[in-house]
């Protein structure tokens, strides 16, 4: 792959003091960091397949070891809070990946820079990338230091926010019946796939939402329904 522009060298190189790694091979980092919608042969999802293994395997053997008491179901659920579209994005966004993704100009004119989804995907891109070359250890070392730094805190309580039992414990006060969740349908490839979630009560759909499994999604519904039946309160 050749580069285009001096300044896209540049780029990388400022984006590389940020991340706190130096790629021996800088075509790998380009195409860690190239959207799909971009005019390019390659693109980063190879590498953020890759990269959603690698960080999964990662982030679940810090929990294993940070909390040697918490059972098999609570550890579950802490990585399923940090293990997300939401939480890598958090981390994409400590190291400013917005600004060196390589999108369309229609991407561009959507805020693609800000995405959550493209941050994410960037962000697994890149530690996809740096495995390859430098291994887990290498890998390991800077999203632990990356975690770290955007959690002050990493526990159950401030974590993971259980809202469809808070939604449900609301909604019995009120009117004496349980939300029922409904599957609308799902995208995206299987190592990727998103599904889309509706919350109804009354069979009436108060909220939908979208997430990378179906609990996610039903969580993420449960929290909008929530802001809306509080904010008809106010």
């Amino acid at each position: 792959m050749k580069w285009e522009q001096n300044s896209s060298r540049d780029r990388l190189r400022e984006f590389e003091e940020k991340l706190g790694y130096h790629f021996k091979d800088r075509e790998l980092l380009q195409e860690a960091l190239t959207h799909k919608s971009f005019k390019s042969p390659v693109n980063n999802e190879r590498l953020e397949f890759l990269g959603d293994a690698v960080l999964d395997l990662i982030v679940g053997e810090y929990l294993y070891k940070r909390f040697p008491k918490a059972n098999e179901g609570e550890l579950s659920k802490l990585r399923a809070s940090l293990v997300n579209e939401e939480g890598f994005a958090k981390l994409a966004q400590k190291i400013d990946i917005g600004n060196y993704i390589f999108i369309s100009q229609a991407e561009e004119n959507n805020h693609g820079r800000t995405k959550p989804s493209l941050l994410s995907n960037a962000f697994e891109a890149v530690m996809g990338a740096i495995y390859l070359e430098d291994g887990l250890n290498r890998v390991r070392e800077l999203v632990l230091k990356l975690l770290e730094e955007t959690y002050p805190k990493i526990d159950l309580t401030s974590l993971f926010r259980d809202y469809k039992t808070t939604l449900q414990e609301l909604t019995q006060a009120r009117h004496g019946i349980t939300p029922e969740y409904k599957l609308l349908g799902s995208s995206g490839p299987d190592h990727k796939k998103e599904f889309e979630v509706a919350v109804t009560l009354h069979g009436k759909t108060i909220a939908t939402a979208k997430g990378r499994s179906k609990k996610a999604a039903q969580q993420e519904a449960a929290k909008k329904a929530l802001e809306i039946l509080k904010g008809r309160d106010e």
